[in-house]
């Protein structure tokens, strides 16, 4: 397969024009993009209908200063196997262009921010032409390249099929002050990935303001600390033009030094006052004054926007000199709003033009605001150069490998004795090797340097750690070693540093690989329950972008007694019920675990499939609490209701009061049924495995959703409905719904302060959860 430079190399005058045609046709298409973004905003905003007048918005500014870049980089730079993450704002831009590659419909263009049409931000999954990331969330999108690059890695590596290609970011300058960007650039994956290239549009706006000191000498500093080749795009030819004229050095001198702010507000100054402001003060106003003189009015206004990032000669010759051995990060000086009456001024972000000022602009780049579609003539060079760029840019489909078939049950006897479901996760990863080795070798596993304790040590010793290429294991021959770190290309195991908004954003592009490459792969994340909560946004984001995986969250709760309320998760179960595309699991025993995380698996890889939350504790319980039916139907019974949701765990001839409890809670569920038996007050006890699929069953019995919802009927039937006792190591508020399946009384015991150290039994009884409250709880309701 061709490399990226060879291809890069190959698609060199594929439009058949010279190279002073190329740029050009390359200006051309240019201002036909900035007149198509800031057409396609206008027309959401100003011509469509809009009876709630409420704003659509857009970003204009953003936009404009986005689309140089972006036409060097697509009508010059690009191959169909890269990729690239447009920053959320140049969404406009993206769709401009994929309407002069012919893959947007002109329909479209009249649709952004509409119902079923653009999206306001890129989105693979909802926008109609082709979206290599979504992103939206700061920080998130532009870190997902790096994910990307590791995910076509290693399925090239595994199966082969996802082929070469770099792997694009274009952020803004303020996105370098997400934690998300820094915690990425860190991780020790990133510096070998030479495929990985991000373009800054240092624009030196926020969104309220011009940034007073961008400090961009010290960002590139810290890149280059980090192993990455740092280009920047300062000045475009006409200034370097100026600069080597006598009187150029102080010019540059003086622009150098020049806050922010008061460039910005040259931007606002018609020639005259340029005149007078540009020279400044002291021994250097002279000669400046001097140079600038002889300029016209418009070579001194173009002179002084001419910055590297809206340069197209000088963008396309730093595309072409990358250097592919390691990551780049190109910082290219740009202004906000450029070529547009707002350009340059403090509040443009979001302002929009008016319709005189959309004409104007119109007149100027050669459209016509009342048909603002219209495509470049047949044979014009702008038309030639985007034919040739939709050639090369084409991409073959992908042969769709189907996700290997997951057993539902592994066949092994109910576990006895003392256990608890986060060793399962490890057993049920090894049970796979030898059982269903096709399904096996489609897992890859991630952790944030958690591998050994959550349980992951045995899976790591059979399938290795993943690396581009294979390293010693000087601990091999060490008899006091247990986990061996044997890093090979085919390696199962991949090891992040502790950050978990890069391991989540490493399973969200694990979790899409079947889409990009028809290849899928069944990825799992393990990481510290109290820690979901801060990988929770860049995973949320991940599924929303297509990406199917598991997260376990072990160990969790208050039953983490010992290790103090910092490390004690209390809202999590709750969470995992509010996640669109996402199933939350929460098992009591090992058994049901396996059947859970097998379920899971079978959904992952494929169109329509969802990801999975997996809460699991390190308490130890004696598993045959768990009643497993011995007959081979009744075991099959058993668990479709744990993969639904729920099952009567206990079964009382003459019930007064239903307990349902989930997770580590059960042991106390049960010991408070027999108290309660003993008292005379018979008590079923409901063992809840996913909150999350009994409340789309209750959505689903009003009309409101469409699941399945004959799990209600089997685990809550109408003739022994009962007041209801809830329980669960987690705010209480989770299992809440359960009493409207058949409208009783309902007490819902759970965590809702911080917790404390101590046993299990001093931190339950401090929150209401052990025994003891449960019985008490029962019998409020029923004495």
């Amino acid at each position: 397969m061709a490399s990226g430079s060879e291809l890069r190399t190959a698609h060199e005058g594929g439009a058949g024009l010279s190279a002073e045609d190329e740029l050009s046709g390359l200006k051309a298409v240019e201002q036909r993009v900035l007149w198509l973004s800031a057409a396609i905003i206008d027309h959401a905003n100003r011509v469509r209908p809009n009876p709630s007048g409420l704003k659509v918005g857009g970003h204009q500014a953003s936009s404009a200063s986005m689309t140089s870049i972006m036409t060097a980089l697509w009508f010059h730079s690009l191959t169909a196997e890269d990729r690239v993450s447009v920053k959320p704002h140049a969404s406009p831009v993206l769709h401009a262009i994929n309407y002069l590659l012919g893959e947007l419909d002109e329909s479209y263009l009249t649709t952004l921010r509409a119902f079923g049409g653009l999206q306001s931000y890129p989105s693979r999954s909802k926008d109609p032409d082709p979206v290599d990331y979504s992103t939206g969330s700061v920080g998130i999108g532009a870190t997902a390249p790096l994910w990307g690059a590791l995910a076509r890695r290693f399925v090239e590596g595994r199966f082969g099929g996802a082929g070469t290609g770099r792997q694009y970011s274009l952020l803004g300058d303020a996105e370098l002050d997400e934690g998300a960007i820094w915690e990425a650039l860190r991780d020790p994956m990133v510096p070998g990935l030479g495929e990985v290239v991000w373009v800054v549009d240092l624009n030196r706006q926020s969104l309220d303001r011009v940034v007073p000191g961008i400090a961009a000498d010290k960002l590139q500093g810290m890149f280059a600390a980090a192993g990455w080749q740092v280009i920047t795009l300062k000045y475009g030819h006409l200034l370097q033009e100026l600069f080597a004229r006598p009187g150029g050095e102080a010019l540059r001198a003086r622009i150098d030094a020049m806050g922010n702010p008061e460039y910005q507000r040259l931007l606002r100054c018609s020639a005259d006052q340029l005149r007078e402001r540009l020279p400044g003060n002291g021994s250097t106003a002279a000669p400046i004054a001097d140079l600038i003189a002889p300029l016209d009015d418009a070579q001194l206004l173009a002179a002084l926007r001419n910055l590297g990032g809206h340069d197209i000669g000088a963008l396309t010759d730093a595309f072409d000199g990358i250097d592919d051995t390691r990551p780049t990060v190109i910082f290219a000086y740009t202004v906000k709003g450029h070529g547009l009456p707002t350009e340059g001024h403090p509040q443009n972000h979001s302002s929009l033009l008016t319709a005189d000022q959309m004409r104007s602009l119109a007149e100027r780049l050669g459209t016509d605001l009342d048909h603002p579609w219209e495509a470049f003539a047949d044979g014009s060079p702008e038309a030639l150069l985007c034919a040739a760029a939709a050639r090369r840019l084409h991409r073959p489909g992908h042969a769709s490998h189907q996700p290997p078939a997951v057993p539902a049950d592994l066949a092994r006897p109910a576990p006895t004795g003392t256990g608890n479901t986060q060793q399962a996760l490890g057993r049920v990863l090894l049970d796979l090797t030898r059982k269903a080795p096709d399904a096996a070798s489609r897992i890859v596993t991630v952790s944030p340097d958690v591998s050994s304790s959550t349980n992951l040590g045995g899976w790591i010793n059979k399938v290795g750690v993943w690396s581009p290429s294979e390293h010693p294991d000087w601990f091999a021959d060490d008899a006091e070693t247990i986990l061996h770190w044997k890093e090979r290309p085919s390696g199962q195991h991949v090891e992040l540093g502790i950050a978990e908004t890069n391991l989540v954003g490493l399973l969200g592009e694990l979790g899409a690989t079947w889409s990009r490459w028809g290849q899928p792969l069944l990825p799992i994340g393990v990481v510290y329950d109290p820690f979901v909560n801060r990988a929770l946004e860049p995973w949320s984001f991940g599924i929303y972008a297509g990406g199917q995986s598991i997260l376990v969250g072990t160990p969790s709760g208050v039953t983490l007694a010992p290790e103090g309320g910092a490390h004690q998760s209390i809202t999590t179960p709750s969470l995992g019920i509010e996640q669109p595309g996402c199933v939350t699991y929460e098992p009591a025993f090992a058994i049901d675990t396996e059947w859970c995380l097998l379920a899971a698996l079978g959904n992952l890889g494929r169109p329509g499939g969802s990801s999975a939350y997996l809460r699991l504790s390190t308490r130890p319980v004696d598993q045959s609490a768990a009643a497993v039916p011995s007959d081979p139907a009744a075991r099959e019974r058993r668990r479709r209701q744990v993969t639904a949701g729920a099952y009567r765990l206990r079964r009382h001839g003459k019930p007064g009061v239903t307990l349902a409890a989930m997770g580590a809670l059960i042991p106390e569920a049960l010991a408070a049924a027999d108290r309660l038996g003993a008292l005379g007050h018979g008590a079923d006890v409901v063992c809840v495995t996913s909150p999350d699929l009994l409340f789309r069953a209750l959505q689903a019995r009003r009309g409101l959703a469409e699941d399945p919802t004959w799990i209600l009927d089997q685990v809550f039937p109408a003739d022994r409905a009962t007041p209801l006792v809830t329980v669960l190591d987690g705010h209480p508020h989770t299992l809440a719904f359960l009493s409207t399946v058949h409208n009783v009384p309902v007490t819902t015991l759970g965590v809702t302060r911080f917790g404390q150290s101590g046993t299990i039994e001093d931190v339950y009884r401090y929150h209401g959860i052990d025994t003891d409250s449960i019985v008490a709880a029962a019998l409020d309701l029923v004495d």
